[in-house]
């Protein structure tokens, strides 16, 4: 039982490369490269060495077959991957000063798609973990198979839960923060933002929600603070950890690369498993502020590159002054 499975959406992130210098007759330049939060965090996770199943709904068209090379590149399972017959998600990606936003083109595209028969080449058996997050938790159709999947294989395995908040979109399902806390209320290891916080909880501390969360069942819950670095609670109490300086090319990715590397060492220390619920539920301050340094080197090295590229385990074990 040492597989990690992700459950969400692979899509394209068109990121602009160049701009029109002030002309207005000239377009922008955009590089589509493959995204997803999820997707990122599979991708992540086989960098980093852990063996990981994606199971996502990809299309045909060429975004499609740009995803399914990546995951084969990064080696990926792709068992999970289903064949879908609609198109691809795309998102256009902007710049602004509290970091990127994302105008996604999602109207009946593949990843919102899922059948219960679909899901079950997840194999619950076989996993240590499942990740799930974003959009495809909360997106219907398919959310409320991607929640009765967590339910069942919640028995078996450890369960991880980003919900990397897209307001635009999230905002217009009517029960969507209910469909999150649910979800939150599944996991045992819980990671999100400060933004995403504020979104779902307004004017609530992310002290405050990690010990909350923890109270309520989870064994680990991470809120990121971007440059400030991020604050966890666990069984233990509360941890802060700061963020490595990085002189920042693109911020794409960067949580993901700390879901991925925060699941990496887990996987690596024999944390997951619902055999190992309450060995994970016993972790120390000490190995927590270890394994979120990991998390926050994985985030800084993304950031200076362009797009989700998160690292591989030999560029997370240099160390870390390399990056200073």
């Amino acid at each position: 039982m040492s597989a990690i499975a992700v459950v969400g959406e692979a899509l394209i992130d068109l990121i602009p490369v160049g701009g029109s210098g002030g002309r207005t007759d000239v377009q922008d330049l955009y590089q589509g490269v493959p995204g997803g939060s999820p997707a990122n965090v599979a991708v992540g996770l086989a960098r980093l060495g852990v063996p990981v199943r994606m199971a996502a709904r990809v299309s045909g068209d060429p975004p499609g077959r740009i995803m399914r090379r990546r995951f084969a590149e990064a080696g990926v399972d792709m068992r999970g991957v289903v064949a879908a017959g609609e198109a691809s998600s795309v998102a256009l990606v902007s710049h602004g000063a509290e970091g990127p936003h994302y105008d996604l083109r999602l109207h009946g595209t593949a990843d919102w798609q899922w059948t219960e028969a679909e899901l079950a080449r997840v194999e619950p058996a076989s996993l240590a973990a499942l990740h799930v997050g974003s959009l495809a938790a909360v997106l219907p159709p398919g959310a409320h198979e991607i929640a009765a999947l967590v339910r069942r294989v919640r028995r078996t395995a450890t369960i991880s839960y980003d919900p990397n908040v897209r307001p635009e979109h999230m905002a217009a399902v009517p029960d969507a923060r209910g469909r999150i806390s649910t979800l939150l209320g599944l996991a045992d290891v819980v990671k999100l933002s400060d933004a995403d916080l504020a979104w779902l909880l307004p004017g609530t501390s992310p002290a405050a929600f990690a010990r909350h969360r923890v109270s309520e069942g989870a064994a680990v819950c991470v809120v990121t603070l971007g440059a400030a670095g991020a604050v966890a609670a666990c069984g233990a109490g509360v941890v802060e950890v700061p963020a490595f300086p990085v002189e920042v090319v693109d911020t794409v990715g960067a949580g993901d690369a700390y879901m991925s590397a925060l699941l990496a060492g887990l996987h690596d220390r024999h944390f997951l498993g619902a055999s190992e619920r309450d060995t994970l539920r016993a972790v120390d301050a000490d190995t927590l502020t270890s394994l979120l340094t990991d998390a926050a080197l994985a985030a800084a090295i993304t950031c200076g590159r362009r797009g989700s590229d998160p690292p591989t385990r030999a560029e997370l074990d240099t160390p870390a002054a390399a990056f200073l």
